[in-house]
This record gives structure tokens, C-alpha cells and sequence, in this order.
């Protein structure tokens, strides 16, 4: 509940700032300057400075309006819909919706459609709909919904915070970051997928990942790539530690999948069981490519990740650890924390000491 509720408040914020945004810069594409324009009417109350600031606080009011409005209706649909429908028909009923809402409040509270066409209207509410100014109002609100959408979906598809950052060209020049990484493998992944089908192997994958993708956010974790049945999870050095969140996420997958038990029981006659490699340090961050352009991990750490994660069938646990790693972490009383020893990983020249971590 508290964690449905973060997400409706992140959502409902970065709406209400788009269109507030959205509606100031309405205002100045097609009112600024218009006093000085020969044959045109503007309404007395908006001239000089104190009728410009009086519009503008109403903007923004209208703009936090249809962003409430319009972050409700997202959620509801995210939440109804669970992000299990095509991108196409996603977007097609998402700015059907937008425009449905937008046509109802334009209708019943004329006064922010007046507000927007910078025009008097003294009949029914119902006349804005054959007004040329309404229709012109509601296409920006359109075309805005679209944009909208666009950087949500492109913010998906980059990954929370790196389709901003390759905007900026942060990247442009390989920079050093302190990260924590974590491999995520599906246990005995050739045995399920002989038993199984590459098919209904294929749904297995997906419904995981579809759960891993609902702890995800709630532990402040950035996924990096998706490989086979295999996924890259990373944080910035002290994201990962503060409350355990490189740890705790793992512990939360494994509880969302037992609580779904009898779901993949019933569907695939096995509950999907993951092992992890987690491990953190300096490396460098840069963007990569022309074509597909993403941001790139180049470094000793990930490496590392990546072979801690191999030993997890060695030692027969489902976590591991690296000792480096492991010193930086607060251990909370309901973990419990066991040495396993030295071992020296394929590619390095020194042991690395690793440790597993198992929920009380």
C-alpha cells in the first residue's frame, strides 16, 4: 500500500510539472504580444503587468489541474491494465482517455476553457465544443499528452534517469562512477526450458521478470540489461547500501514469487528459483553506439559481479557476495551473514573473498 501510493505521488508530480509547464508555454505561443496586434479583442483584465501575472497564476492552476486529472487517470490505467498491453493500443487508449477528461472539464468548468482561448463566453458551457478555440486547445493538449508519453516510455526503455542523462551527454566522455552490481540468473534455466518449450519457456521469463520489475523501483534499482534468462541490476554506490537495498532486493523477489506459488505451479508445474552475484566498486560509465545508443559499464567490478554470481551452484546457495562489498553493508538482525572462504575467479590473478547472506 505505502509502495502503491510512492508510486501514484512520484507520478502525479512529474504530471503536474509537465503541464504546468505545458500550459505556461501555451500562453506564450499564442498570446504573447497580442495587445499590440491591430484588430484583435483581449479581454481588459489581462492588459499590463498584474493582468499577465492574474493569467498566468490561473495557468498554473489549470496546468496542476489537468495534471492531477490526467496522473489519476495514468495510475488507474496502469494499475487496470497491469502494463500488459501492446505499446500502440497503450497509447491509443491513454490519450483517448486524456481526451475524454479533457473534453469533460472544458465542458462543465468554462471558465478554464475561457481562461486558455483568452476569450469571454456568457452561454452555455456546452457551446464551447463548436468553438474553433476549444478544438485548438484541446489539440495541444493532445499532442502535449503525446510528448508526455513519449519521454515515459522512452524513460522505461533507458532506464530510471539514463534517457535524461543521455539527452545531456553526460556520457559523451567516459566518466568514473562507484556502482553496485548484481547478476541475476534463473536456476537450472536448461533443465526448465527442455521441460518446458522454448514457448512456454519464453512466459516463464516473462512473468519473472514482469515480478522483479515490481520490487525494482521500490529498492531504488536501476536494471541495466536484460540477457536471456539473465538480468544486470546496478545502483549507485550508496543507493545500493542505504537500507540494504542491494540485498533486500533479492529477499523481496524471492518472497513475491513464493507468494505467487500456486500462479506459476498451476502454469508452468515449477516455481522459478534465482541465483545472485552482487559485488561494488569504482569503474567507468560512457555512451556507447549510433545506431541503439545506451550507456555502457566498462570495468574490473562487473566482471567480478558476473563471476561471483557463477559460484552460486559451487557453494549451493542462492546469493553471494564479495567481501569488499560486504564491510560497506549495515547486516540488519532479521539477515544472517557466513564466510565462505577464498576463491580465485576465472580472468583475476587474486582470491576474492566471498560471503553469502541468507533472511532469518
Amino acid at each position: 500500500m505505502n509502495y502503491t501510493l510512492k508510486q501514484y505521488t512520484q507520478l502525479l508530480r512529474q504530471s503536474v510539472l509537465f503541464w504546468t509547464i505545458a500550459m505556461v508555454l501555451y500562453s506564450i505561443f499564442r498570446y504573447y504580444g497580442i495587445e499590440s496586434e491591430e484588430g484583435l479583442a483581449v479581454i481588459k483584465k489581462y492588459n499590463g503587468t498584474l493582468g499577465v501575472l492574474y493569467y498566468f497564476v490561473k495557468l498554473i492552476n489549470i496546468g496542476i489541474l489537468i495534471g492531477v486529472l490526467y496522473a489519476t487517470v495514468d495510475f488507474v490505467f496502469d494499475v487496470i491494465t497491469k502494463n500488459r498491453i501492446s505499446l500502440i493500443y497503450n497509447i491509443i487508449i491513454r490519450t483517448l482517455l486524456h481526451f475524454l477528461v479533457t473534453f469533460i472539464v472544458f465542458t462543465l468548468i468554462t471558465d478554464v476553457f475561457t481562461t486558455l482561448t483568452y476569450t469571454h463566453s456568457n452561454v452555455h458551457s456546452v457551446w464551447c465544443c463548436f468553438n474553433k478555440s476549444f478544438w485548438a486547445v484541446i489539440l495541444y493538449i493532445v499532442f502535449a499528452s503525446f510528448v508526455f508519453s513519449f519521454i515515459k516510455i522512452a524513460n522505461e526503455k533507458f532506464g530510471k534517469g539514463v534517457f535524461i542523462n543521455i539527452l545531456l551527454g553526460k556520457y559523451k566522455n567516459p566518466q568514473e562512477e562507484k556502482r553496485i552490481f548484481m547478476f541475476l540468473d534463473l536456476k537450472d534455466s536448461t533443465t526448465i526450458a527442455e521441460k518446458l518449450g522454448h514457448f512456454k519457456y519464453s512466459q516463464l521469463i516473462q512473468d519473472c521478470f514482469y515480478d522483479l520489475n515490481k520490487v525494482v523501483p521500490k529498492h531504488n534499482a536501476e536494471i541495466y540489461q536484460y540477457v536471456g534468462d539473465e538480468v544486470v541490476l546496478s545502483w549507485p554506490y550508496k543507493k545500493g547500501l542505504a537500507n540494504n537495498n542491494c540485498v533486500n532486493l533479492f529477499f523481496a523477489f524471492q518472497q513475491r514469487k513464493q507468494a505467487k506459488a500456486a500462479y506459476y505451479l498451476k502454469k508452468y508445474g515449477v516455481v522459478p528459483e534465482f541465483k545472485a552475484g552482487l559485488h561494488g566498486g569504482k569503474l567507468m560509465v560512457t555512451e556507447v553506439g549510433i545506431v541503439k545508443k545506451e550507456i555502457a559499464y566498462h570495468g574490473d567490478v562487473i566482471n567480478t559481479s558476473a563471476r561471483i554470481q557463477g559460484q552460486c551452484n559451487t557453494y549451493k546457495v542462492p546469493l553471494l557476495i564479495s567481501d569488499k562489498l560486504i564491510q560497506d553493508l549495515k547486516i540488519s538482525a532479521n539477515l544472517t551473514c557466513q564466510f565462505l572462504g577464498s576463491v580465485l575467479l576465472k580472468g583475476k590473478q587474486e582470491e576474492v573473498n566471498i560471503h553469502t547472506i541468507a533472511k532469518v
